[in-house]
């Protein structure tokens, strides 16, 4: 006998994960290959975007967020918000610095 609360499972078949496998793996790629490539200040961007999503995928589908509850996705933003409030402040406290005047 099922009870009313019991949440349905979502089974995600092993392609889904070959396709997310392959697309970390052009991820690593493309940051090898940015690594050897001088693009000056774009370097670190790049690097980060690709690092980014490569967190994203592995969050969204590894971990099943994808097919989880609008409250599971809603605290997850909430995590990656207040990092983001986290981290203007310690670089607005860094930017405002008053360096080589002391």
């Amino acid at each position: 006998m099922s009870g009313h609360n019991e949440q349905a499972r979502h089974i995600v078949g092993p392609g889904v994960y070959l396709v997310i496998l392959f697309a970390l793996l052009l991820g690593t790629a493309l940051t090898v290959w940015a690594s050897y490539v001088d693009l000056g200040l774009w370097n670190p961007v790049i690097a980060l975007a690709i690092a980014t999503t490569k967190a994203v995928l592995v969050v969204l589908f590894f971990m099943h967020v994808w097919y989880s509850t609008k409250l599971t996705k809603l605290t997850i933003l909430a995590g990656i918000f207040m990092f983001l409030v986290l981290i203007s402040m310690t670089l607005t406290d860094y930017i405002s610095r008053a360096w080589g005047q002391w």
